[in-house]
């Protein structure tokens, strides 16, 4: 199974980064990055898998295409938020990590609007 590989090689990044950390803070941070972003490709073909059965099944439920890009944009921008901001916490930069994570919601509360005038559209019409 590929959870096997992905934990085998996070566990190996991980004891060469705590190898690191105490003589070369500067390749601990290195060696995270990497590892992460290595585990992300590694990740990139099943996230392509899940996004075309998406599309498909919001083609068969008559689901507007623009509803569905934005969603998937949602999506990657929670995704990059939560990895970035997890790097600047194992960078040691905690309150930069924040400003991450709230700049990531702001940019999701202002993607999201269109789905929220259209659900409110839709209860508005129900009624």
């Amino acid at each position: 199974m590929e959870i096997f590989k992905v934990i085998a090689f996070a566990f190996i990044a991980l004891f060469l980064s705590l190898l690191f950390k105490d003589t070369r803070k500067d390749i601990s941070i290195q060696i995270s990055l990497v590892a992460g972003i290595l585990i992300f490709l590694f990740m990139l073909p099943k996230l392509t898998v899940i996004m075309s059965f998406l599309q498909t099944i919001a083609n068969k439920a008559h689901i507007d295409v623009y509803y569905l890009n934005i969603i998937f944009k949602i999506l990657g921008i929670s995704y990059l938020t939560s990895f970035s901001a997890e790097l600047c916490k194992d960078a040691g930069e905690g309150a930069l990590a924040s400003k991450v994570e709230f700049s990531g919601k702001i940019l999701i509360l202002a993607l999201s609007i269109p789905i929220i005038i259209a659900v409110l559209d839709s209860i508005l019409k129900i009624l």
